[in-house]
């Protein structure tokens, strides 16, 4: 399929003018959750609210890095998210979670993010 990069906007829950635009973000479905630069979530107020998360990386390594919340936004959707706090040496991705919250999927052959279409919910009548 290939990779590609993609920008989202990340916004504190807690005081939404406190946001900043984020550019080239991986776009990883191998990867849970988003991780954006520790720097980043500090400068716009995102607290942590877990320690010592463990984090299987792709290389067989496994590290433990701070997990807080935030509001991503890419367009027109948003959705609230947990996101790791990443340390330098760690790469930026916008993760399979936070693509699901924005109900989006991977158009490979454009490299590109697209709307995953109505999503499934259960029927009141049996």
């Amino acid at each position: 399929m290939g990779t590609f990069h993609t920008n989202c906007v990340v916004e504190n829950i807690v005081n939404r003018s406190h946001c900043r635009q984020v550019d080239e973000l991986l776009v990883d479905t191998g990867s849970e959750f988003t991780w954006i630069a520790s720097e980043t979530l500090a400068s716009l107020g995102i607290a942590i609210e877990k320690k010592d998360s463990p984090f299987l990386m792709a290389n067989g390594q496994t590290v433990t890095r701070s997990v807080g919340f935030a509001i991503i936004r890419y367009e027109n959707m948003f959705t609230v998210d947990e996101v790791v706090f990443a340390e330098p040496g760690d790469l930026q991705l916008l993760g399979a979670r936070t693509l699901k919250g924005l109900n989006l999927m991977i158009d490979p052959a454009r490299k590109k993010l697209v709307a995953a279409g109505p999503m499934p919910a259960a029927s009141a009548t049996l």
